[in-house]
Order: structure tokens, then sequence, then C-alpha cells
């Protein structure tokens, strides 16, 4: 069942089991939803409505500059939450696209569903402490890394942390998502494969 993986998720986070009624509670503040490769989940100018748990699938956020060059922000596999949380949380305009990379499967919740979720299922209030404990130290090691390593060391850094996103996600993305070009990352790959 798709909410097994979510279950599995806020409980693993929490520490905590969730009783029948609480998972019947995030039952019904999450809705189901299919989107297909290359499917848009946002679009730059629309407000984020939802934050999506991914249970099957993966997606990518990224911002278009005047140029039509892309950035990757951020890229999301199974167990991974995807959304723009600046936009979620403060309901303003959003300035990235969210597009899945893979034919996904999502739970979808809204910010007032989720609130109101921190405050009947202990859970998911820890939960949600944990993934902004993770994520601010997730957002300083990338800014630590942006500014502070090279390019092989970013690469390497990536294939240590997050293996499956080299196995997942084409070469292009990755290198956008390191800040560099294809062709370094394409070089970069073949020097580290001979060591």
């Amino acid at each position: 069942m798709i909410y097994t993986a979510l279950f599995e998720y806020i409980e693993s986070k929490s520490a905590l089991k969730l009783s029948s009624l609480e998972e019947e509670e995030v039952r019904k503040a999450f809705k189901e939803k299919h989107l297909r490769k290359r499917q848009y989940l946002l679009q730059e100018g629309d407000v984020c409505k939802h934050m999506a748990f991914i249970v099957k699938g993966a997606g990518r956020m990224y911002a278009i500059k005047e140029n039509s060059h892309e950035t990757v922000i951020r890229l999301a596999i199974e167990s991974w939450w995807l959304g723009d949380y600046e936009s979620y949380n403060l309901q303003t305009p959003s300035q990235y696209y969210i597009e899945m990379t893979e034919d996904s499967d999502v739970l979808l919740v809204t910010r007032e569903s989720m609130l109101e979720l921190t405050k009947t299922v202990p859970a998911v209030d820890l939960m949600i402490r944990e993934i902004d404990r993770k994520g601010t130290i997730a957002t300083q090691k990338r800014i630590h890394s942006s500014i502070s390593l090279d390019a092989e060391e970013r690469y390497e850094q990536i294939v240590k942390t997050y293996p499956d996103f080299i196995k997942r996600f084409p070469q292009s993305m990755i290198a956008s998502y390191l800040g560099i070009s294809a062709e370094t990352l394409s070089r970069i790959r073949k020097k580290t494969m001979y060591r």
C-alpha cells in the first residue's frame, strides 16, 4: 500500500509508533497522485500548495536563468520530500520548477493539513523537527561545499553521500546540481574511474 512507506518514514524519523487512529489521520491528510516523467509538480510563478513525499520515482527542483540555463537546486528520490519550502510556508509565488525525472507515485499534503497533523499526531511533529534539523545541516554542508571545495571534491562528496543520485539522474543534472559544466563532470568521472 502506498501509505506504508510514509508511515515507516514518520516512525523512523520520530522514533514513535503510529496508532491505527493516527495512521488514519495521516491517510486523510495526504492525497495520492501519479506523475509521469517530465510532468511538473510546480512551475515558476505558482504558489507551492503541496509538499510531495516520494513513494516511488524521482524529481528535481530547478531555476531557469535569463539565458535559458537551468540550475538544479534539489534532487529527490524515494522517501524524500519535494517542494519549494519558501513558497509552501510563506504562500508566495515560487521562483522554481519542480519536475519529475521518472514516473512517480507521490503523497501530497497541504500546509494547513500538515500543521493540523503536527498538533494531533506527536510523531508527525517530531518528524518535522527532525526534517528541519537535518535540512539545516544539509544546507550548511551544501553551501560549504559550493564555496570551499573544487569540482572534483564536490563530485566525490555527492558520490559518497548520495550514491543513488549518480545512478538515477542524468549527468547533465548532476553537473548542474554541483554547479559545474557537463564537460567538466565528464572529465572528472573519467579521471576518477582510473584511480
